[in-house]
């Protein structure tokens, strides 16, 4: 037995051959980052040192820090300043592929470098004229500094600014800025010279709409945040900046009303964002994860859209909108049931259009969710409400399946799920051909094969039908997912299982909130006084904005707001 143990150990253990120079354990330098990490510390190395008076010391950090010998694309570059007809040493740290080499070239390299009558005036003294109050100009004399002399003379940037420490350098540096270090000076010039490609603004592909903006966000931060600006139009459009992450620092943008909206709704959106201890963040999908009230449950609970339009629209209504930079999705805070239930084409359209449009979306929520639970709970305990007619005919059609109905609802909605997601992840031209090979020869092929019934097929076409009604892409993740489980209701318990968890379902909802906001506000708890009411009214009885929010300006409007009408 011995020999056997040792001759299978022998035979299937891995032992090495060879002996290396190196070992892949664990390093103390990357105990201690975790260690520091569980402590509350950040585990990379501080860059908050500040910056050096000498040349060669700020050049061989700057080295160190961006791998220079190794990256490709860190580029420096050393020249000698001409200022007051003085020569000083310096150097450019920029990022090749972030920068308008343009730019660096005519406005930064040139001014210095080249002979000029700034550059080359050479006088020890300014001579500033100052008014004073009776309108004598007297003359103030003002010793020569060559930092405020770079600063003001020799720089023609638009955007331009002075730092002391390295970190403030390598964030601007990392998102598309030039610095520039001066010998005998503790400082660096940061200036906005951010040239990289970028998708164009285009037309909305996942929320499309017939009658309405024809313009979607892109990846770039400061183009969104422009878009917005340009619908809102006024002044007290507040964009505060943030950053998240230790590694990536990726900017956000904070945007709101400042005289609008509930200052204690912005308090707690600044105060989450600005408490997320991370390495990185690359999408508003992570954020959107790390932010909300209940992360364990699959109701979405912030709004993510990519219509400035519908963004505009929310920002005015009182709500808080969210922008990661690297993502084409804004995130509006908070989020109610209803508006998730909610297009952006209902408030530019007709209102009883609107409503009719409201009406099927709730109808296809309702199909979507339960059909299919319904179907399992009559067949199996609730023969007697079925049609005599229509109960022969499904008999019928069963005669020859030798599987259960749950077996063959659990196979049809699977293969809905696989054909669903086989269409979103194969190239755009393969999409139509896998929905005619999922939908029509594969169900065809499994009536004929007596797998399925055909009845089957059409509650799960209609079901499928009716989540496609659904505006919102991630609550139709969360009808999908809970479909399954009141299949498996109505299969245990019919309709006192499927009721059961109905009221489970309402419950959850009725406990959930986002940002403080019931999920299912105005409706839980009631309000009578205005709310976001899931069937809208005509444009012109808008005349206040949702209760729940609390906003500092509660009108949107006059009670007459059509004065053309008047009658005087």
């Amino acid at each position: 037995m011995e020999k056997f143990k040792n001759f299978v150990k022998q035979l299937f253990s891995y032992t090495s051959k060879k002996k290396y120079e190196f070992d892949l354990n664990e390093s103390p330098l990357e105990n201690n980052n975790e260690d520091n990490f569980q402590n509350g510390l950040p585990p990379l190395e501080d860059t908050s040192e500040s910056i050096f008076n000498s040349l060669h010391v700020n050049l061989e950090y700057v080295k160190s820090k961006y791998n220079f010998l190794i990256n490709s694309d860190i580029k420096i570059r050393e020249f000698h300043l001409t200022a007051r007809n003085k020569q000083y040493s310096a150097f450019l740290l920029y990022i090749d592929g972030l920068v308008d080499s343009n730019s660096i070239n005519h406005f930064i390299l040139d001014p210095l470098m080249l002979k000029n009558k700034a550059n080359t005036f050479d006088n020890a003294e300014d001579v500033v004229s100052t008014a004073i109050s009776n309108n004598i100009s007297v003359k103030r004399i003002k010793k020569f500094d060559l930092t405020d002399y770079i600063y003001n003379t020799l720089i023609p940037q638009n955007d331009v600014k002075k730092v002391e420490n390295f970190e403030d350098v390598f964030n601007d540096i990392n998102t598309g800025s030039c610095a520039l270090f001066i010998d005998t000076l503790n400082i660096a010039f940061l200036s906005e010279v951010k040239k990289y490609d970028k998708r164009g603004i285009s037309a909305s592909q996942n929320e499309t709409v017939i009658r309405g903006s024809q313009e979607s966000f892109i990846e770039n931060l400061r183009t969104n945040t422009s878009l917005i600006r340009r619908l809102v139009n006024n002044e007290n459009l507040v964009i505060e900046s943030t950053s998240v992450g230790t590694i990536t620092k990726t900017k956000c943008a904070i945007c709101y009303i400042n005289n609008l909206t509930n200052q204690d709704l912005v308090a707690e959106v600044k105060y989450r964002i600005n408490n997320l201890s991370i390495d990185y963040l690359i999408s508003s999908g992570q954020l959107e994860q790390l932010i909300i009230d209940n992360p364990t449950s699959s109701l979405p609970q912030l709004i993510a859209t990519e219509r400035p339009d519908k963004a505009a629209h929310y920002l005015l209504e009182g709500r808080v909108l969210v922008i990661v930079n690297g993502s084409p999705y804004t995130l509006i805070m908070p989020g109610t049931f209803f508006d998730f239930m909610s297009s952006t084409e209902d408030s530019n359209l007709n209102y009883k259009f609107s409503n009719l449009l409201k009406f099927i979306r709730l109808l296809g929520l309702i199909i979507s969710l339960l059909l299919p639970g319904l179907y399992m709970a009559i067949t199996n305990f609730h023969q007697e409400l079925i049609p005599t007619e229509l109960l022969f005919s499904i008999v019928a059609s069963r005669n020859n399946v030798p599987f259960p109905i749950l077996f063959e609802l659990l196979l049809m909605e699977l293969s809905l799920e696989l054909v669903r997601e086989a269409g979103i992840r194969v190239p755009f031209p393969l999409g139509q051909t896998i929905s005619i090979i999922g939908g029509l020869i594969l169900s065809d092929a499994a009536v004929s094969a007596n797998i399925v019934s055909p009845i089957l097929i059409i509650i799960v076409a209609i079901t499928g039908l009716s989540s496609f009604a659904l505006p919102d892409f991630s609550l139709s993740f969360h009808v999908r997912i809970s479909r399954f489980i009141y299949i498996f209701l109505g299969y245990l318990g019919g309709f006192l299982g499927i009721a059961v968890g109905l009221f489970i379902h309402v419950a959850v909802l009725c406990n959930l909130q986002s940002f403080g906001i019931s999920y299912l506000a105005p409706y839980v708890p009631v309000s009578r006084k205005r709310g976001n009411e899931y069937f809208i009214k005509p444009f012109w009885k808008k005349e206040k904005r949702i209760d729940a929010l609390n906003t500092q300006r509660v009108r949107k409007e006059e009670d007459i707001s059509i004065k053309w009408k008047q009658e005087f």
